[in-house]
Parts: structure tokens; sequence; C-alpha cells
């Protein structure tokens, strides 16, 4: 009986130590692969983290830090119990073949690290993979411009006017070349509105901007049709007298940042109220 016991007890130490190796093996709550890439055999996660917007520095072809703005994930793998190691390269080369086979091309290589690029259905995604004999991570970013989100009020654009005589708007959205007014533009267009109504004897030029993609030309006229469909918004369904609006466009002739980034680019494109 007692030798049973014993057997029973060996068996049940066994069978935990099992469950609790399983259980140490799982993912991470929230933790997923990114599309892109599926993990290597025998590895869980144990950090994640995904941001709509964030910079990481990644190695370019020069072995310069680069930074790169837009959708940020961290993927940080490791392996579980008892499996073999695969081994630094072998997770690097992986990496690399899978991306490369839907059109990635591997900027930078250097030992337990490599950077990529890929080029797909219109975006440019970085990937980063730094690997270990029993871990690797990744990090990715799917390179693009911040939404604007936060639009200035009514008050804060008339200190802006009253202090300098003009005040950038973020916050009117178009479709790419087009001069339509998105529906998303409607908060900071209303507050436009407000700064007229509560300044009766305001006269304003309505300023398009854009930033240097494309011909001059077709920015010139673009970044005017676009502030044209301001002042149509404006006194169409906001009630706004047309004589105190007079729209003009600039294209990329006063930009308020460098155009050599994403980021540069968007707050160039944006509209500008000027005291008349």
């Amino acid at each position: 009986m007692k030798k049973a016991m014993t057997v029973i007890f060996s068996l049940f130490l066994v069978l935990a130590s099992c469950g609790l190796s399983l259980a140490a093996d799982k993912d991470v709550k929230g933790g997923k692969d990114h599309p892109l890439l599926s993990r290597m055999p025998d590895f869980h996660i144990v950090e994640y983290k995904d941001k709509d917007f964030e910079s990481h520095k990644f190695l370019g072809a020069d072995g310069k830090h680069l930074p790169v703005e837009g959708h940020f994930y961290y993927i940080k793998y490791f392996l579980n119990k008892g499996a073999a190691q695969p081994g630094e390269l072998k997770i690097i080369r992986n990496i690399q073949d899978a991306l490369k086979k839907i059109g990635g091309q591997v900027v930078h290589e250097r030992h337990r690290y490599s950077s990529i690029t890929v080029q797909k259905d219109d975006k440019e995604t970085w990937v980063e993979v730094k690997a270990y004999p029993a871990e690797y991570s990744l990090t990715i970013v799917e390179k693009g411009a911040m939404k604007q989100e936060v639009v200035a009020d009514a008050a804060a654009m008339g200190n802006d006017i009253n202090t300098t005589g003009h005040v950038s708007v973020y916050g009117i959205y178009f479709d790419f070349g087009k001069s339509d007014i998105k529906p998303e533009s409607d908060a900071a267009i209303s507050e436009i509105a407000k700064l007229l109504k509560n300044n009766g004897e305001l006269k304003l030029y309505v300023v398009g901007h854009t930033d240097n993609v494309g011909s001059f030309d077709a920015n010139m006229k673009l970044s005017r049709d676009r502030a044209d469909a301001v002042v149509k918004v404006l006194a169409g369904k906001h009630g706004i007298a047309a004589a105190r609006l007079k729209p003009y466009g600039v294209a990329s002739l006063a930009p308020v940042t460098s155009n050599d980034t994403d980021g540069g680019r968007a707050k160039n494109r944006r509209v500008e109220l000027v005291k008349q």
C-alpha cells in the first residue's frame, strides 16, 4: 500500500510539473504574432506592445540610426522549456527569408541583429530582429503619419490671431490629391465658425498649404481648391458671410518644418487663418 501511494504521489508530481511547464509556455495575455510573420517553432510570446503611433530608431544601410514613425509593435519570444535551441543565425535568416518572399529587403545586418524593410499594399514597414540562443525580439513599425486628434478651440485660435495675426489649423482632412473635405473635419471647422461668430468684425484669409509631394503647379491649384472648399462650408453650412473670407493657396511655399519625413509633411499640410 505504501509503495502504491509513493508511485501515485510521484505521478502527481510529474503531472504537476508538466502542467507548470505548459502554463509557463503560454503566450502573455494579449500577445499575438504580427500579420507579416509567423513565429519560430517552439517559441512563445513573453512581452507584447502595440501602439498606434511611436518612433523607433532602426539601423540603416550606412549603420547609422534612422528614426521611423508609425504604428509600433514590439514582440518578444522565449524558447519553450525542453526545446532545442535553433541558434541566432537561424532565427535571423528565417525572418529575413520570410520577408524577402513578400518583397522585403535587408537594410542592415550584424551579429544577432538585422533590419529589413517591406513595401506591401502601399505601406512601408520596418522590421528589426534581435536574436539570442533562447529568445528573440521583433520591433516592427508600419510607417505612417500621425493623425492629428487635438484641435485648437475658438478661443485659442482667436488668441493666436490677436497675438501673431495668424493661426495654423489642424484637423481639416482631405483625401490625397483631392479638395473634398472629409466628415471628420467637422470639429475643426465648427471652431472656426465659432471664432467668426464671436468676433463679428473679424475678416480672414483662408490659406491652403500642402507638402512638396507632386508638382508645384498641381499643389498650388490643390491648396487653393482646399481653401475654397473650407470657405464654402463656412458660408453654406455655418452661415458665415462669404465677404469676410478670402481663399488663397500657397502650395509648399511656407512649410513649418522639413518635408523630408512623414511627420514633417503632415505638419505642413494645413489650413492657415490670416487676419485681413
